[in-house]
């Protein structure tokens, strides 16, 4: 029973970014039709799994009370790298990738070293983090964009089942990092040392070891979004991850993971990043700008705060009902059991009466 309420629990706690995502796929067949043809999508599900794996990685940093700058720099130091090392030339491109997992594992095990042994706050140095992976970026680069390698390109468009394969990737990593979290050992540890650190601690749990590994895993996927775009663009930018810093935040927050720490589910982040893509994809079909489209991620972030905010409230309110005065002490008769001095009779409220008589 204990545990039917609890995954009932968690089931409320994101069953809001599905109605949602349901909601806006049926206004947009309502609509703006055109948002979700053949074409359309077949546009919308590459750049919706790059979304997804940086809402997910994210989602990690967040469940260990912390929130990830850096995910602009991981990305786009990726995409520099297998895009400018290679150069066009297929042999170059696997030592490439393997040099770009290398350094992005390296930046994410210095966030969990410096956060956890240092003590350094987890978005001061995620922002630092972000900087130095720019400066690398700029220096292999340039800032000059770099025409994507063919053997790259040619896998990122391959459609298994007619399915794109970035969406493949992006799904069965989401389907075993939430097998991971919610039913093995490991993940009942990650989720309870993000939720309390103290209580961790008195389990005998050693926190540390669950944040670090936190920014490693969103260190990886951040890599693997980056090597994903890199085959998606034809010429991509070497800043082109400045387009998940937000909407990554925002997938995490739409997904109901608290902010706090400890609860979430990666599912619920990765419908957050669908419903986020699907939107960006309803407003080009309206023929907005891209300031509009700013705006708009903006506002399903401020949404999402506000709604978690108000989720927090009703809580906070029940625990101050349940709060009752200690009972009045009773004597054996059931009345209530006066002491010494105290003049008042049952169910007087007025301030107790001092035991002095002389006393004004």
């Amino acid at each position: 029973m204990a545990i039917s309420g609890f995954g009932m629990a968690r089931w409320r706690r994101s069953a809001g970014i599905w109605v949602a995502t349901g909601l806006l796929f049926a206004l947009s067949a309502v609509f703006q039709p055109k948002s979700l043809g053949a074409s359309a999508l077949a546009a919308l599900w590459p750049f919706a799994a790059v979304l997804i794996l940086a809402a997910v990685g994210q989602t990690l940093v967040v469940q260990q009370r912390g929130i990830d700058l850096s995910v602009p720099g991981f990305i786009s130091l990726t995409v520099v790298l297998v895009t400018h090392i290679p150069d066009g030339k297929a042999a170059k491109l696997g030592p490439a990738i393997l040099l770009a997992y290398a350094i992005c594992l390296a930046a994410g095990l210095v966030n969990g070293l410096l956060v956890t042994r240092i003590g350094i706050t987890p978005i001061v140095q995620t922002l630092g983090m972000n900087a130095v992976l720019y400066g690398i970026d700029l220096g292999i680069s340039q800032g000059t964009p770099t025409q994507t390698t063919a053997a790259l390109q040619s896998f990122t468009s391959a459609t298994p089942a007619g399915i794109p394969l970035p969406l493949v990737i992006a799904v069965v990593v989401v389907i075993v990092l939430e097998f991971t979290i919610k039913r093995t050992t490991f993940g009942r540890r990650f989720e309870a040392s993000g939720a309390n650190a103290a209580a961790s601690r008195a389990a005998g749990l050693r926190g540390n070891r669950y944040q670090i590994s936190a920014y490693l895993g969103a260190a990886l996927l951040y890599c693997t979004a980056g090597v994903l775009l890199a085959g998606i663009v034809s010429q991509p930018d070497p800043f082109q991850g400045n387009n998940y810093l937000l909407p990554s935040v925002a997938a995490v927050a739409l997904g109901g993971t608290s902010l706090l720490g400890g609860v979430g589910s990666v599912v619920a982040s990765a419908m957050g990043a669908l419903f986020l893509s699907q939107l960006q994809q309803f407003v080009l079909a309206t023929g907005a700008s891209a300031a509009v489209q700013n705006l708009v991620q903006a506002g399903a972030l401020a949404l999402a705060v506000t709604v978690y905010s108000l989720r927090l409230r009703p809580g906070r309110l029940l625990t101050r009902s349940r709060a009752r005065p200690p009972a009045t002490p009773q004597s054996r008769d059931g009345t209530a059991d006066q002491r010494p001095g105290d003049h008042r009779v049952p169910g007087d409220l007025s301030p107790t009466a001092p035991s002095d008589p002389h006393h004004p």
